[in-house]
């Protein structure tokens, strides 16, 4: 049958004599390149530029049925769900957001996150994940599904011009706070505790609010630094009269202004601060932590587990106080503060711990009124590796990161939804390494997920 079907095909007008054409490719091809075993074939180099020291990558992990990851879109036609997407990713997944935009900053609140974009066009500022309170900006809503839960990048409404910068973020519970370096700080989302800096209405409702509070400076001071806690707001101010100012709920002495009263006007932070410069704040609970440009470390708020005081009962601090027991560690150069423990990390690149939780040093240390050493052979210094050291430090409400000269990335901790991004959901005891494919600028941690902004490997 076979055959048959090949003499059909021979002996058709239009068939193609093979075996003719076949040695006159040979004769040809001998012709055009002679053999010859010393010379090598001209072929094509195809070469790819590197990548270049401004190109963003974005990655994210954890929780993923908020919408959080901001990964909807790229997951919808890869994965087998019917409407619905896997609950959590407990690896590093490369967000397709950040390869049609140019990411310069996030932020991760609880159960949403933030994006801020380098572009001339209007919406500098997207968001995506839980929109109760509208954190993430008014979104229209659509017939039987209101938009409390944006699953892919939605742009936030801001009175901006082409040429504004957005030079930070931060996150609150159910609050949003956007810094610009010609506007000041834009604040939007729940309201409640006065954290958006305005007045309190009360019984206001802010699902679906169109309100956006503007901050253009403080006592005529431009706005340098933002950080949000559950539910208060922390500005920094520059120039010789600069300081640091808050607003929002007080209950533990998060405010630090003396008292323990929940306040809306933006006012100054006091203390043992009071004439410091303030570099960094931290704190991602009711706990915060300033450091200051001489490397010494402040704090008030939550004292619950003796976070900022190695003895006394007094589980509130309203004042800002000097942290004496950092002071023989040498000077600190980054912070971190979660919901129970704090971390600080010093010029020589050694972390210390202390408070309640899974502080990084095995099961059988959960508690310690003073800071406890990490081992540098956990965050990847060895004799392969000697030059490797701790770089900075961030914390989310209940696991803390931590990122290496070398850009890779180190996280321990409670692993709610796979948020430590380690390929399970087991909680880690020690600093383990997170497999991210690229280059880690910066970490920001959430209360069940993570996002890294990266640059690529050259």
């Amino acid at each position: 049958m076979k055959r048959a079907f090949l003499q059909r095909l021979t002996s058709h007008p239009s068939a193609v004599d093979f075996r003719s054409l076949s040695s006159s490719l040979k004769y040809n091809y001998k012709r055009v390149h002679p053999i010859d075993r010393d010379a090598e074939f001209d072929l094509p180099v195809f070469q790819y530029p590197p990548g270049s020291s401004s190109d963003r990558r974005v990655y994210v992990w954890g929780l993923s049925e908020h919408g959080a990851l901001g990964n909807r879109l790229q997951l919808k036609n890869t994965v087998k769900y019917k409407n619905k997407l896997p609950e959590f990713h407990h690896k590093p997944l490369r967000l397709t957001f950040a390869e049609q935009n140019k990411v310069t900053d996030i932020a991760c609140g609880y159960g949403f996150t933030l994006f801020a974009v380098d572009t001339k066009e209007k919406y500098k500022v997207f968001g995506s994940g839980i929109n109760t309170d509208s954190q993430i900006g008014y979104h229209d809503p659509r017939r039987d599904h209101p938009l409390n839960i944006l699953t892919s990048p939605a742009p936030i409404e801001l009175p901006l011009d082409p040429t504004t910068k957005v030079k930070g973020l931060a996150a609150g519970r159910a609050h949003s706070v956007v810094l610009t370096d010609t506007h000041g700080v834009f604040t939007f989302g729940n309201n409640a505790y006065g954290q958006c800096g305005r007045r309190i209405v009360e019984n206001e409702k802010y699902s679906g609010s169109r309100i956006v509070h503007n901050t253009p400076n403080i006592d005529g001071n431009s706005i340098v630094a933002v950080v949000c806690g559950q539910d208060h707001t922390l500005m920094v101010t520059e120039g010789e009269r600069g300081g640091l100012y808050s607003c929002g709920w007080g209950a533990d002495g998060q405010l630090g202004r003396g008292d323990y009263n929940s306040q809306w006007q933006i006012g100054r932070v006091g203390g043992d601060i009071a004439s410091e410069r303030i570099t960094k704040l931290a704190g991602t609970g009711d706990c915060v932590l300033a450091l200051n440009d001489k490397g010494e470390v402040f704090g008030w708020g939550n004292n619950e587990y003796r976070q900022l005081s190695e003895t006394g009962d007094l589980q509130q601090v309203c004042t800002p106080v000097r942290l004496e027991s950092t002071c023989g560690l040498g000077k600190i150069i980054d912070i971190a503060a979660g919901g129970s423990f704090c971390a600080v990390l010093n010029e020589e690149g050694a972390v210390f711990v202390w408070g309640y939780g899974l502080l990084g040093l095995g099961l059988q240390v959960d508690m310690s009124p003073r800071p406890l050493r990490v081992p540098e052979t956990l965050f990847g210094q060895n004799m392969f590796m000697p030059h490797s050291r701790v770089d900075s430090l961030a914390s989310g409400l209940y696991y803390l990161a931590a990122i290496t000269n070398q850009g890779q990335l180190y996280m321990w901790g409670r692993n709610k939804s796979g948020c430590l991004g380690i390929g399970s959901t087991k909680d880690q005891y020690f600093p383990l390494k997170v497999n991210v494919g690229a280059h880690v600028l910066k970490v920001s941690a959430g209360v069940d997920h993570t996002i890294a902004l990266c640059k690529p490997f050259t």
